[in-house]
């Protein structure tokens, strides 16, 4: 089982994913009994907050999108967690169309030198 987290957001707009592998965990069982314990279908109410944190939470079957300030209890432990245990990965394709990796730009052309002029 994998737990995928992205977080996006912020002022900068740069999305961050991290991911683990539960299975590969030496405490696979307390990561599972974390897991059971998160309520998927009732994330806490907040209101919307521009230029804030949104996480995107994944552990199938289970997906639930929360801003910063609803990450309490089981979910900010979770967030947490795998956190700790993995090494973020900038741009991650997540799928569609606000996952992909942003094109490469042109590289500037060089200003020529008084030589060259």
């Amino acid at each position: 089982m994998d737990v995928i987290v992205s977080r996006s957001g912020g002022l900068a707009g740069l999305r961050l994913t991290w991911e683990v592998r539960v299975d590969e965990q030496p405490d696979a069982e307390a990561w599972y009994l974390l897991i059971e314990e998160i309520p998927w279908g009732k994330p806490p109410p907040v209101p919307p907050e521009p230029d804030r944190f949104v996480y995107r939470i994944r552990c199938a079957p289970h997906e639930a999108t929360l801003a910063e300030r609803q990450l309490v209890g089981p979910w900010r432990e979770l967030v947490d967690r795998v956190q700790d245990a993995s090494e973020p990965e900038r741009g991650r394709a997540t799928g569609g169309a606000e996952g992909r990796r942003p094109t490469a730009t042109p590289a500037a052309r060089p200003t020529p030198t008084d030589a060259e002029r």
